[in-house]
């Protein structure tokens, strides 16, 4: 189950800091200042901002849930398995603009936490 959290720790850093940095280093030197400026974002940068909330908002869920399951010894490997996989297709058709897959992507993420809960019951 550690593998998860290691792997959840990847996806978060390339989701919330990596990505936007990169979508973004036109601005190099905003982005070594103090950003008391502010820049105008594309549209992409912009798709990466949301969905790095997105996935803020999950990820401390998803988290807690395995920490739980590896002390309860209990195995959602599974779920957390298809969380992660999900994620990455959520952010990928964030940033891609396609909607319902990543509407889909999304349910299928709540889903996987959802059940992770229910596993532990």
């Amino acid at each position: 189950m550690e593998i998860y959290i290691l792997m959840a720790a990847l996806l978060a850093l390339f989701q919330i800091w990596l990505i936007p940095m990169i979508i973004n280093i036109k601005n190099l030197p905003w982005m070594i200042s103090a950003r008391d400026d502010v820049v105008e974002e594309s549209v992409l940068l912009q798709r990466a901002h949301r969905a790095s909330t997105n996935l803020q908002e999950s990820l401390p869920v998803f988290m807690a849930l395995v920490l739980l399951a590896m002390a309860m010894k209990d195995d959602v490997s599974m779920y957390a398995c298809w969380w992660l996989m999900l994620r990455v297709v959520h952010g990928t058709t964030y940033l891609a603009g396609i909607a319902y897959v990543r509407t889909v992507a999304f349910i299928g993420s709540i889903y996987c936490l959802i059940m992770m809960g229910v596993c532990l019951i």
